[in-house]
Parts: C-alpha cells; structure tokens; sequence
C-alpha cells in the first residue's frame, strides 16, 4: 500500500471521528443539520441493536414517567394550546394521558413459530433501523410520544420532521424524551429533530439512503410525498367521518355521543365526526336532542353562507385560522353571542354541500336527511371518500351495522358510541394517533414498524 493511500484512510477515519464527535455537542437531540441529524440516528440505531427487549421496556417506562409527571403533561399541553391556537387544554390533557396508558410496547412483538420434520422455524419482528417521522399541527405532541413509544420498542431510532406550526412544543416533547433516555442509559440521539424543521429538510430526509422506512402524519400532500420516494412507507392521511342514525337507535344517546365526539379537541382528531347521515322518521327529534347536549342550530340560508365564507374561501380551501377553534369562536367571528355549553354548530344541508364534501376540522356538523337506511349507508360511503379511516353507525339493527361495516372499509368503524371509542377513550383496545389507512396498515403500533424475518433451523429443536 502506498503511502498516500494511507494518508488517505487516516484522513478518512479522522474525518469520521471528529463528524461522530460534533454530533455528541448537540443539545437533547435537537440538530441544526438534517444530515447530521441522520447520521447520528444511524450511529444510535446501531449501539440499540446490542440493547435486549427490557432494555427497550425500560426506556419506554422512562419516557412515560417523564411525562406522568404532572408539570409536564400540562405544560405541553398549555403550549400546543398556545402555539398552534386549535383545540382545547382539557381534551389535549385527555389525549396525552391516553397515548402514555395505551401505546403498545415490547409486548407488542409477538414470535410465530413452526415445528416439524423438517426442524424449526422462527418468524420474529425485527427493526427497520432509522424511521423519519412527519408529524402533524394539529396532534403534534400525541403523534410524537405514541410514535417514539411504538418504534423504539420495535428497536428503531427516529428522526422526527414536526409541523413548522407545532415546533416550539415539538422540541420541548423531544428535549423530555430524550432527558429521560439518558437517565435511563440509553443511546444517544435515539430520538432526534431539527432546531428548525422545515419541508426542504423534510424533504432531505425523505431521500436520505439511511432512513429506511418514512411513516406520515398528517394531510394527503404529505402522504402523497412519502409515497413518491420508492421508500417503504406508512401514511395516516385525512379522513371525513360520517356519522349515520337510523330509526332503531336509541335517539337520546346518539345524539349526546355524536355532539361529545364531534366537539372532542374541537374537532380535530381525523376520527372525529365530520357529517350525520339520519332516517329522515327520527331526524327532528335527533336535532332536538343534539340541542339539549350542546349543539347550536343555524337555519336561515344567510348565517349558514356568513359561517361558510368564514371557514371556506371560494375555491373551497381551508381557513387554517378557524381550524381547531370552539364553536363560540367561530359563531361570535359571524356575530353571534353563545354560552360556553355551546359545543358543536349544526345545520341541515343537502349532500352536496361544501361542509359535507370537505373535512373542515372544526365542531361544524351538517346533518343530511335521507328516506331510510339502505340510502344512509350507501350516502355514508361515497362522503367517506374512500379515505377508509373512521366511520360511526347508531342502530339496533345487526343487520345493518353488519352492511355498513362491511361496505364502508373504514379502519375504525364505531357502533353505538362517540367517535373517540374507536382509539380507546371509552371503548376496548389500544390507541394510537398515526393511523394509516391510505397505507393499510390501520392502526399503528410496534409490530408496525418491523420487519418480518425467517430463521430456520433444519432438523432440529423438533420434540414432538
């Protein structure tokens, strides 16, 4: 070997040393450099690799008990609040705590196995390695702490690309991550973003050779991004959840469950009821029923265009600003006064109506009559979009709970309860904030974010 080759290679290898060490002097995971952020989420995937499966338990204990802490919960609480202005503190309270009490763990990764003649064979779930996550606006600390949780016990490292809009409370979720990752002993930068997120660094991270599956929170232009870099990728995109009433339902509580779950975080949560479908027989009497739990009649066609201007350009795009805000607010922006029991706006449309088409993401609920429930369904199913996230049916008939489920291939479908039962408030199972429904994996957990791989042991360990 010459010696200007190996003048080369020591040039190489200090290099890649004093990169390793300028990567240590970042603060909590947090990077000025998306590049440098990945190559230290490399350097940690692989030191994880050597931690066994209650090395991980521990550290997602930690996480957790970081944020059982009371000051903690509420603070993050109180600053997305704050800083994005969408939702509620009491809600976002309820949400964070349900993420910490119901995120699947390492007990999430269950072994299959197959024995015979012919030996052994092991089929277990294994890490991806580095995971770029997009997370949303709008569940910006819920996504990042039930994402951490399920892909650090799968055994991955993340690299997190937050909403501009949700930074500042973003980074302080991160910064407690990784302050109770390093009190537990875990690796550094196991857990990792940048000081300033943005989508030409998304973007980055995106096509960047060493993050090996990309999961998307948030709209269909980013699901849309993730699916178009070839890489394996999971997609949690919109949904517009209608909510049908027939005449077996026991009216009274469909209509307190369809209120409390469309006014849930003031509408935020893509599983939230966006648009009734109601028998035409028991319509009226839902209406009235909706009223007494909270809900704000509008039926002169002048409020309902004043309230659609104030929500909808012309060209039927968003006002980010009325996202996620109370139904007093948006009444008192169109000049009406309510009390603070006022939860959720209704009114009757026709099905074409842009608040029945669009997912607006506020406690705006159009109600559409229809002759019985055959046509409920049929109408449920082509206002879905085929978004296949979440739908909700109030009936006594299994016969036709039974149709819509089967027809609506939504992941989430609820029966008889507010929306929210769907993610384990009030109703059986494990939550999550990232479901994947464009993608098909529905709701995400641990197992989610590994591989299946196959280790077969010929002739042996067979004792039968």
């Amino acid at each position: 070997m010459s010696a200007l080759n190996v003048e080369e290679i020591v040039k190489k290898v200090m290099s890649e040393l004093n990169n390793v060490n300028s990567l240590k002097e970042c603060e909590h995971g947090i990077f000025e450099s998306m590049n440098d952020a990945i190559e230290a989420s490399f350097i940690a995937q692989r030191k994880y690799l050597k931690h066994s499966l209650s090395d991980r338990d521990k550290y997602i204990k930690a996480i957790k008990n970081e944020f059982y802490k009371e000051e903690n919960l509420k603070k993050i609480c109180k600053m997305t609040v704050e800083e994005t202005g969408m939702g509620n503190y009491s809600h976002k309270l309820l949400k964070n705590r349900l993420v910490l009490e119901k995120t699947p763990g390492v007990e999430d990764l269950k072994t299959d196995a197959y024995t015979g003649d012919n030996g052994l064979t092991l089929v277990e779930l294994s890490p991806y390695g580095v995971i770029g996550s997009i997370t949303p606006t709008t569940n910006p600390t819920e996504t990042i702490l039930c994402n951490t949780i399920g892909m650090l016990a799968a055994g991955n490292s993340i690299v997190f690309s937050p909403h501009p809009r949700a930074k500042e409370v973003s980074l302080f979720t991160i910064k407690l991550i990784n302050k109770a990752l390093k009190e537990a002993k875990a690796p550094d930068n196991l857990v990792v973003t940048l000081k300033n997120p943005t989508i030409e660094n998304a973007n980055i991270m995106m096509n960047h050779e060493k993050v090996k599956l990309l999961v998307a929170t948030g709209g269909p232009g980013v699901v849309k991004s993730v699916l178009s870099t070839g890489k394996k990728a999971i997609g949690a995109g919109a949904g517009n959840p209608p909510a049908v009433v027939d005449e077996t339902a026991d009216i009274e509580k469909a209509a307190k469950d369809i209120v409390d779950g469309c006014s849930f975080d003031n509408n935020l949560p893509c599983i939230a009821e966006k648009e009734v479908i109601a028998v035409d027989e028991i319509t009226d009497y839902l209406i009235f029923n909706m009223k007494k739990n909270g809900a704000y009649e509008i039926k002169d066609k002048e409020t309902l265009n004043n309230l659609q201007n104030l929500v909808l350009s012309k060209d039927l795009k968003l006002n980010t600003e009325c996202v996620g805000k109370s139904a007093r607010y948006l009444l008192d922006k169109i000049g009406i006064q309510v009390e603070d029991d006022i939860k959720v706006i209704i009114m009757e449309t026709d099905k074409n109506h842009p608040f029945v088409i669009e997912e607006l993401m506020m406690p705006i609920l159009p109600i559409v009559r229809v002759k019985d429930v055959d046509e409920a369904i049929e109408l449920s199913i082509e206002v879905e979009h085929g978004n296949r996230h979440t739908a909700i049916m109030h009936s006594k008939n299994i016969d036709k709970l039974s149709k819509m489920a089967k027809l609506i291939q939504t992941t989430i479908f609820v029966k008889n309860g507010p929306s929210y039962s769907g993610i384990g408030v009030g109703g059986e199972g494990y939550t999550t904030f990232t479901i994947a429904g464009p993608t098909g994996e529905g709701l995400t957990s641990a197992k989610t974010f590994a591989r299946k791989r196959r280790c077969v042991l010929v002739d042996g360990f067979d004792i039968r």
